[in-house]
């Protein structure tokens, strides 16, 4: 969602408010995208796993239940794409930045799995000016895992993205964040709100988060 995260995904580096224990090593290809536009995709997105890099969980997109998500669609070389999904899937052997995924193959399907883990199964969610818009998530269901609430530092970064991609206002962006599952009951819009007007992101504390117990 977010074009500085992007920026760290294609040049290398750490995203603003990331831990800095784990740096992108980035792109072959540097560039920024040619152009950059606000879309939205049938599906859902949900919070589970836990995320090393930002704590808390992750944003995971589950095409196939019910709903539309907002996102944000870059143009993209296969090779930029095939690197940016590499870093995301981890140090897996063989699946380093520098090697092309066989992105055709995912256009013919609509989704192929790379793998069991997260972000290692690509998904064609349609296409846009007769180009794919594809993306990665988990293998999983959204209702086949357990979910887990997202941190202060990653709902910002989702929701600032929200605001700049889509023109959305504090307000509708918090809404619909703490909404998702995983962050619903958890996290509270007023927080989510004031999160996304606040110069800085503060820890996450039962201040702001409300902490029934987690699950389906």
């Amino acid at each position: 969602m977010h074009l500085e995260r992007l920026a760290c995904y294609l040049a290398g580096g750490v995203p603003p408010g990331a831990s800095p224990s784990r740096a992108h090593p980035g792109c072959r290809d540097p560039r920024p995208p040619e152009r950059s536009e606000a879309v939205t995709l049938p599906g859902t997105l949900y919070f589970a796993t836990e995320s090393a890099v930002w704590t808390g969980g992750r944003a995971f997109y589950d095409p196939n239940a019910p709903g539309e998500t907002p996102a944000h669609a870059h143009l993209l070389t296969v090779d930029q794409f095939s690197d940016i999904a590499a870093q995301e899937m981890g140090r897996v052997p063989g699946r380093d930045p520098g090697v092309d995924l066989d992105l055709p193959g995912v256009v013919r399907t609509g989704r192929a799995r790379l793998g069991p883990g997260r972000y290692e199964t690509l998904v064609c969610a349609g296409s846009r000016d007769g180009l794919p818009v594809l993306t990665f998530t988990a293998p999983w269901r959204s209702v086949s895992v357990p979910w887990n609430a997202p941190a202060a530092a990653y709902l910002r970064h989702l929701g600032t993205g929200l605001i700049a991609a889509h023109g959305w206002d504090a307000a509708t962006a918090a809404g619909y964040l703490a909404s998702r599952p995983g962050a619903r009951g958890h996290w509270d819009p007023a927080a989510v709100r004031d999160l996304l007007r606040a110069p800085e992101v503060p820890a996450v504390s039962a201040d702001l988060r409300r902490s029934p117990p987690r699950g389906l």
